[in-house]
């Protein structure tokens, strides 16, 4: 069978291209090109080639693109984020970094490539609620909020090129992310998986990090990775914005017993301050260490694997989001209308990530299954 196309997923370590490279790379139809400075962690079924690059050198991206076979499709999924991560979503010097990483690929893609589509990743800080309250649910179709944000940047630089080389744009809006990446800035599944890891070796009960009934929506990077595939074959996703979602809400604090028991903690009304302070502790980054060799994971030093994801758990489960008067939730009406109706459970969904991490040596294995019940 011939293949559909080339499809560049630049980004490709991170949660949204760790997907992509899977979900393309286990298909005959695609012929599948990772771009990232490290390698994805992947299954061996998911087939790529892996290019390691500084998306900031444009001279590097380059030398790198005029390697490939003809591209047809990108996925551009890369970020940059600050130390702490909060701060970084309003500094105007990091707003134009990612700016320039995006147009360095693309630009040197369209010089020499046959693109047919583009895929460009937003958020939901899209509709400024980093910045002030927020209409709910935001939909797409809203004016530009007025702040400054690389997602303009990326926007407007795709479609400025694609109504000049005739190629389609679509942007998709997800809400937190739940994927299989680690050391990158927002995976809540690292944090989480670590932490679990950390109260069996420290025989710690598995409190619940938060101050807050915070509410909050999901998306898996599977669902989303689906998402594009979807769209690159349906012409009507041409020049759109899309929210995706998993489908449902998630309360973490409503959750975590069910969590704890499903990972194979009993059950605790003990609760933990922050997780940033609790993976600082000198014994977790002992004990990770320990676990690590135990279990041959890839990574043995505790910051280097949880990258920022530790502090974006504090943010989602602290009372910052929690005080606000009503959640952030979106609408995703126009995507269901458009003909992607695909759908996961949040819970599910993290649980699940979890095991694959285990799979992928990532994460120790969890805690054997309790005995059946006697008939």
């Amino acid at each position: 069978m011939a293949a559909k196309g080339h499809v560049l997923i630049v980004g490709a370590s991170g949660v949204i291209g760790t997907a992509a490279i899977d979900l393309f790379g286990r298909s005959q139809d695609w012929s599948v090109t990772g771009l990232s400075r490290r390698p994805p962690v992947v299954a061996p079924a998911a087939h790529h080639s892996h290019l390691p690059v500084d998306l900031g050198d444009p001279s590097g991206c380059l030398a790198a693109l005029q390697q490939l076979s003809p591209v047809t499709h990108l996925v551009y999924a890369a970020v940059r984020e600050k130390p702490g991560l909060v701060a970084g979503w309003r500094d105007a010097d990091l707003i134009a970094e990612n700016g320039r990483m995006f147009k360095n690929v693309l630009d040197a893609l369209v010089a020499r490539h046959p693109l047919q589509h583009v895929i460009v990743l937003q958020g939901t800080k899209a509709y400024g609620g980093h910045h002030h309250p927020v209409r709910i649910p935001a939909r797409e179709d809203r004016p530009r909020d007025d702040h400054a944000n690389f997602y303009w940047l990326h926007e407007d630089h795709a479609r400025e090129q694609a109504g000049i080389h005739g190629f389609a744009v679509t942007i998709f809006r997800p809400q937190v992310l739940v994927g299989t990446a680690a050391g990158v800035a927002m995976n809540p599944v690292l944090a989480i998986g670590a932490y679990s890891a950390l109260c069996h070796a420290l025989g710690r009960p598995f409190a619940y990090p938060g101050a807050a009934d915070a509410l909050f929506e999901a998306t898996d990077a599977t669902l989303l990775a689906r998402a594009f595939r979807w769209a690159f074959d349906m012409p009507a996703a041409s020049g759109e914005t899309f929210n995706i979602t998993n489908g449902d809400v998630f309360v973490p604090a409503h959750s975590w017993q069910d969590l704890g028991a499903a990972l194979g903690h009993p059950p605790t009304d003990a609760t933990e301050r922050r997780l940033v302070e609790f993976f600082a502790r000198a014994d977790a980054i002992a004990a990770w260490r320990k676990l690590a060799q135990a279990h041959g994971l890839r990574c043995d030093h505790l910051p280097t694997f949880l990258g920022e994801s530790h502090h974006y758990v504090d943010l989602l489960f602290g009372p910052r989001l929690a005080a606000r008067p009503v959640p952030m939730l979106v609408s995703t009406i126009k995507l269901r209308r458009a003909g992607f109706s695909d759908c996961l459970d949040s819970q599910q969904s993290l649980v699940s990530a979890l095991a694959t991490m285990a799979d992928l040596k990532l994460l120790p294995p969890g805690p054997p299954p309790p005995p059946a019940a006697p008939a």
